[in-house]
C-alpha cells in the first residue's frame, strides 16, 4: 500500500471517529514522525504509562537482562540515546540487551527498546546496530504499537485503561494478569507499510546522527540472506517472525541511503571491541542451547554435559547453574535441583525463573512455606499462570479452599497447558459444592408441550451423579420432580425427556442443578 493510500485511510478513520463521537477522549492527532493525521483512542501519555509498566515484565519474559557484561548494555544504550536525541518525537527512551540467544528486538510504546545479545553477535558494526535500534525507536516514535492497540480496542470494543488499571489489581504464553497485553504487543507482526516507515525514518535518524546510511542496506541484505538459508530457526523464531525482510526493504533502503548525504561513520572497531566479551562467551552460550535442547528432547546425560560445559567456561551465568537444576528437577533430584536454582539466584536475583523453578523443587519435597516464598518472588517479577498453578497446589495441600481457588483463577487466564490444568484443578476443587457454575442447563418444550431438559458438561473433567430439581406449577399449586444424569463426560451434553407438562410457557417450570460430583 502506497504511502497516499495509507494517508486517505487515516484522515478518513479520522473523520468516522470525529463524526461518530466514538469515544469521549478520543480525537485526531499529527503522527510526529510521519505528520499523517491519526486517530488517537491511545494518548501520550498512556502509552508512556503502558510502555513504563510492561517493559520489566517483558524483559523477564524474553530471558532477563544481559547482567554478565553491564557495560555491553551501556554501550547499546550509548547508541540508542545518539539516535533518540535526533529522532522527531521526544519519549523517555531506554535500551537494554536481553540474555537471550534467539536473533531478535522489539520495542513497546513509550520508547522502551530490547535487542537480544544472540542479534547483537549478528551485527558487523555500529552503523547495522544503529540501523536496528533506529527502527525500532521508529516504531515507537510513530506509534505502531499504539495504533496496534487501537485496531484491537475498534475491533473489541475494549477500554485501554481497563488494562493499564489492571496491573493494581519465551514464557510469553504463560504471562497471564496485566502483563499480558506487554506480550501481546512483543510478539506482534508488524504491518508492511510500518515495517516499511520504520525502514525510512529508522534511516534518517542514522544520517542525522552521523552514521553512514547504507549500514541500513547491509544490514537488510545479510537479513534475507538469511531468511533463504537453511538451518536457520533462531531467526525464524525471533526478529524474522516480527520484521520479515524482503528484497522490497533492501531496494528502499538503498534508494533512502542514496538520497542522504554520503559518508558518516560505521564504527567497527568501536563496535568490535563492546561486544568482545560476548563473542568470547560464545562457546559458553552455544553449549547451553545445545543442552536445553537435548533437555527438551529426553537426553538428560547429554543435557548434563553441555550444562557443565557451559559452567566451567562461564560460571558467573545464573542461566547455567539453572539448566542444572532444571536437568535435576527432571529426574527428580529436588534437593539437588534446590541448590542449583540458589546458585543461580546469587548471581542474578532479579529473574523470575530462578525463584520459579526452586518453587517448584520445594514444593515437591513437601516444604510448603519455602515453597510459597520463592513462588511469589517469582510472581512479583512476572506473574506466570505456572507460578499461580503450583501455588494453588500448595493452598491445596493446606486445606486452604479459598485460596487455592483464587490462584487457580489467575493460573486459568492463560490459554496454555498450565491454564487448562488450573480450570480442571479448580472444577474438581469446587464443582461439588458449586455445580451449577460448572454445568449448563437448557430446557425446552417439545411437540406437546412436556418438558425437556439438556444439561451440558463444558469442563475437561468428567461428572458423575448429575441430580436435577425441577420445580412447576400445576392446578394453582407448586410441585417438585427429580432427575438424575449418572455420568456426564467432559465436553459432552444429554437430553432428558422429564414428560412433564403439558406447559403453555417457560414460565411454568423452573430447573436447577442441585448436585454433582467429579467422576475420576
Amino acid at each position: 500500500m502506497e504511502k497516499k493510500t495509507i494517508r486517505r485511510i487515516r484522515h478518513a478513520a479520522c473523520a468516522v471517529a470525529a463524526g461518530a463521537a466514538l469515544l469521549a477522549s478520543a480525537g485526531c492527532v499529527i503522527n510526529p514522525v510521519t505528520g499523517d493525521r491519526e486517530l488517537a483512542l491511545v494518548s501520550a501519555d498512556q502509552e508512556i504509562a503502558i510502555g513504563e509498566q510492561q517493559y520489566f515484565p517483558m524483559r523477564q519474559a524474553q530471558g532477563g537482562d544481559y547482567v554478565v557484561d553491564p557495560e555491553l548494555t551501556a554501550y547499546v544504550s550509548s547508541v540508542g540515546q545518539r539516535l533518540a536525541a535526533v529522532s522527531d518525537r521526544a519519549l523517555p527512551y531506554e535500551f537494554v540487551v536481553l540474555n537471550n540467544s534467539v536473533p531478535n528486538a522489539w520495542a513497546l510504546p513509550g520508547g522502551k527498546i530490547a535487542v537480544n545479545r544472540g542479534l547483537l553477535l549478528e551485527l558487523d558494526n555500529e552503523a547495522e546496530l544503529a540501523a536496528v535500534l533506529g527502527h525500532e525507536i521508529v516504531h515507537a516514535a510513530a506509534r505502531h504499537g499504539a495504533l496496534a492497540m487501537q485496531r484491537g480496542m475498534l475491533l473489541q470494543g475494549a477500554v485501554l485503561a481497563a488494562a493499564i488499571g489492571a496491573r493494581d489489581n519465551d514464557y510469553s504464553n504463560l504471562v497471564v494478569g496485566a502483563a499480558n497485553l506487554g506480550a501481546q504487543l512483543v510478539n506482534q507482526r508488524y504491518s508492511r507499510g510500518a515495517e516499511l516507515e520504520s525502514d525510512l525514518y529508522g534511516t534518517q535518524y542514522m544520517a542525522k546522527a552521523g552514521y553512514d546510511p547504507m549500514a541500513a542496506v547491509t544490514l537488510q541484505e545479510t537479513f534475507v540472506r538469511l531468511s533463504e538459508g537453511s538451518g536457520n530457526e533462531g531467526w525464524l523464531a525471533g526478529l524474522f517472525a516480527s520484521h520479515p525482510p524482503s528484497t522490497e526493504r533492501v531496494e528502499r533502503n538503498r534508494q533512502t541511503a542514496a538520497s542522504l548525504p554520503p559518508g558518516g561513520e560505521l564504527g567497527r572497531e568501536r563496535y568490535q571491541a563492546a561486544i568482545a566479551r560476548l563473542k568470547e562467551a560464545k562457546p559458553a552460550y552455544d553449549a547451553y542451547d545445545a543442552g536445553l535442547k537435548a533437555l527438551s528432547e529426553g537426553r538428560l546425560d547429554e543435557a548434563e554435559r553441555h550444562a557443565r560445559e557451559a559452567l566451567r567456561l562461564l560460571p558467573a551465568e545464573g542461566h547455567f547453574h539453572a539448566l542444572m537444576g532444571d536437568i535435576e528437577l527432571e529426574r527428580g533430584r529436588n534437593a539437588e535441583a534446590v541448590e542449583h536454582y540458589r546458585a543461580a539466584i546469587a548471581r542474578n536475583d532479579r529473574y523470575f525463573y530462578y525463584p520459579l523453578k526452586k518453587g517448584i523443587a520445594h514444593q515437591r519435597l513437601r516444604q510448603w512455606d519455602a515453597a510459597e516464598a520463592d513462588l511469589e518472588t517469582s510472581v512479583s517479577l512476572l506473574p506466570t499462570a505456572e507460578a499461580y498453578y503450583v501455588l494453588g497446589l500448595i493452598a491445596e495441600q493446606r486445606g486452604n479452599r479459598a485460596a487455592a481457588l483464587e490462584r487457580y483463577a489467575a493460573a486459568a487466564q492463560s490459554s496454555s497447558e498450565v491454564g487448562q490444568a488450573a480450570r480442571d484443578r479448580a472444577v474438581r476443587l469446587d464443582l461439588p459444592q458449586n455445580p451449577g457454575q460448572y454445568l449448563q442447563v437448557r430446557t425446552g418444550l417439545d411437540a406437546q408441550g412436556r418438558l425437556v431438559v439438556e444439561v451440558g458438561n463444558p469442563t475437561g473433567v468428567n461428572v458423575a451423579d448429575v441430580a436435577l430439581a425441577i420445580r412447576y406449577a400445576v392446578d394453582g399449586g407448586i410441585r417438585q420432580a427429580g432427575q438424575r444424569i449418572s455420568r456426564l463426560p467432559a465436553g459432552a451434553a444429554q437430553r432428558i425427556a422429564t414428560g412433564l407438562g403439558p406447559f403453555a410457557s417457560a414460565n411454568a417450570y423452573e430447573v436447577a442443578i442441585v448436585s454433582a460430583r467429579v467422576a475420576d
